[in-house]
């Protein structure tokens, strides 16, 4: 029989991290402590808690954050069945209701991004052309302050899909390929293209083939301005792209390429571009030999009058095709060199096992990455096969943006879909992972070391502290009070109970309510790692 919780002020005074320390480190086994109150008290394990919390932590880490009912969803179909149907979620999974009318609300959604584009160009413009300073100035700032709300959108949106998507795997591995991908809103005017860039570039293929995967974003106008490839013209070369897209996107350092090929494919790059142009414009004057080769497919543009056209040599071998063909010749060879290979999975494997994966498991993943042409879901299913995989569940340590939608999902993702996401968010921010935030093209660190330092964890304290207490849900509703979810009572932590350490029993006896255990148990190293 459940109980209801005690009232959410306590007499006692708050725990702070330092306590946390302290308790966790007495270490103290269950049978010395003392009887917990009757909220806090993890029912009793069924027969089967191995398997169930083999599948709370399955879920843990394939999906965004395993919510306060566990696995049981999982359980009619089984786990095989269940990853075979992530595996192959579609791009359009449907959203719950309100978390879609907020979608749905968005000017990225209601606003094709080539016309937005365009529109803010204009706007940009225009203030610049006012006559007065102050009227300049006002402009100005209202076109900043509308811009920063679309970047506001396409984070937003992808919490919203995080929080609450059926296709959780496809969400996180959007992620795992906007960062692999990555590009910083913070650059140009990029903040009205990265909703776009995440949405027709990167979704659609977080699942499918690599080279596809590729291709569209070396394709999209994000990526082109941020790489500084809009630059990159016949006698006026630019490398940057070039060598960004062999030594962070395909081959990798150390990946058998020269400055030569970069050089090569900083050619084969010339002309590719973004025009900004109206829509129904007319292509740019060149010579008439060069119309035929013009592309022009929304913001995208492959000028030929810009084109570097002499013969080129690439990894050893000579290019054969012209003109924009010339660069899917050179993709081809790229996404299919087993440097590539090696690379791609190897970082997969870090992403989704361990800062350490074995040469065993490298080997497979990239000979299956080379034997299905580089499709991503065959590899994540050879992936989930391995025993190393097996192991490492509920080892990994989270980062910032795993810890935080984790931690969300378990308070509230049986509950109506928050208001706002604008508290997470700002989570990110303070945690140094704000999303589109990364300013080098490497992306954001995987590992563990980078995101366990003594201000990360006193940070994630304060995270776990507000989500505790619920206040992400009444951050969205004014004059609400939603009181903080009993964790310690719901399927979760009975999947989960059995893998609790001692020193983490210890601390979360000394809870005087749902708020305080919620708090302890969001700061436990076995929260801590997914």
């Amino acid at each position: 029989m459940r109980h209801d919780p005690p009232p959410l002020l306590s007499t006692t005074p708050p725990i702070n991290r330092r306590q946390w320390l302290a308790l966790a480190a007495l270490g103290a086994s269950a049978s010395a402590l003392p009887a917990l109150p009757t909220w806090a008290a993890v029912p009793a394990a069924p027969a089967d808690a191995a398997d169930d919390a083999v599948r709370a932590r399955l879920l843990d880490r394939i999906t965004w954050g395993s919510t306060a009912q566990g696995a049981q969803a999982m359980a009619p179909q089984g786990m095989q069945a269940w990853l075979a149907s992530q595996l192959r979620a579609p791009a359009d999974a449907p959203l719950p209701a309100d978390a879609q009318s907020q979608i749905d609300a968005m000017a990225i959604t209601r606003t094709p991004f080539e016309t937005l584009a365009l529109q803010m160009q204009e706007r940009q413009r225009e203030a610049r052309a006012l006559p007065t300073e102050d009227e300049r100035k006002t402009a100005l700032e209202a076109w900043q302050k509308d811009m920063r709300n679309l970047q506001r959108e396409a984070s937003q949106r992808f919490v919203l899909r995080a929080l609450y998507s059926p296709a959780q795997l496809r969400e996180k591995m959007t992620w795992f390929w906007m960062n692999h991908f990555n590009i910083f809103a913070g650059k140009a005017n990029l903040r009205a293209a990265v909703g776009d860039y995440e949405e027709r570039a990167v979704r659609p293929h977080a699942l499918g083939r690599f080279r596809d995967l590729l291709g569209a974003t070396t394709r999209h106008p994000a990526m082109l301005y941020y790489l500084d490839n809009v630059q990159n013209a016949a006698g006026r070369i630019n490398e940057n792209y070039a060598r960004e897209l062999m030594e962070l996107h395909t081959l990798g350092v150390g990946g058998g390429y020269s400055q030569q090929d970069v050089q090569e494919l900083a050619r084969v790059l010339t002309g590719v571009g973004v025009s900004m142009r109206p829509l129904d414009d007319e292509p740019p004057r060149m010579k008439p030999a060069l119309r035929a080769h013009y592309v022009r497919q929304g913001l995208f543009e492959f000028n030929p009058a810009r084109h570097d056209w002499d013969a080129k040599t690439l990894l050893g071998q000579p290019l054969r095709a012209q003109g924009l063909a010339e660069l899917d010749e050179a993709l081809d060879r790229l996404a299919r060199h087993s440097a590539t290979a090696r690379f791609i999975t190897r970082k997969m494997a870090v992403y989704l096992v361990g800062d350490a994966p074995s040469p065993a498991l490298l080997d497979t993943l990239a000979r299956t990455f080379e034997r299905t042409d580089g499709d991503i879901a065959a590899v994540l299913a050879a992936l989930f096969q391995a025993g190393e995989f097996q192991a490492s569940l509920g080892q990994r340590f989270r980062d910032p943006v795993q810890y935080v939608l984790a931690g969300a999902r378990l308070v509230h993702g049986d509950q109506p879909v928050l208001a706002t996401t604008e508290p997470l968010l700002g989570w990110l921010q303070r945690l140094a992972e704000p999303l589109y935030g990364r300013a080098t093209p490497d992306g954001y660190p995987l590992d563990a070391a980078t995101w366990s330092g003594s201000g990360q964890m006193s940070t994630r304290f304060e995270a776990a502290r507000a989500l505790g207490a619920g206040a992400v849900a009444n951050a969205g509703a004014p004059g609400q009070r939603t009181p903080p979810p009993a964790l310690s009572q719901t399927p979760y932590l009975r999947q989960i109970d059995a893998t609790l350490a001692p020193a983490t029993r210890a601390a979360l006896v000394q809870a005087n309510s749902p708020r305080e255990w919620n708090l302890l148990f969001l700061s436990s190293p076995e929260f801590m790692h997914g």
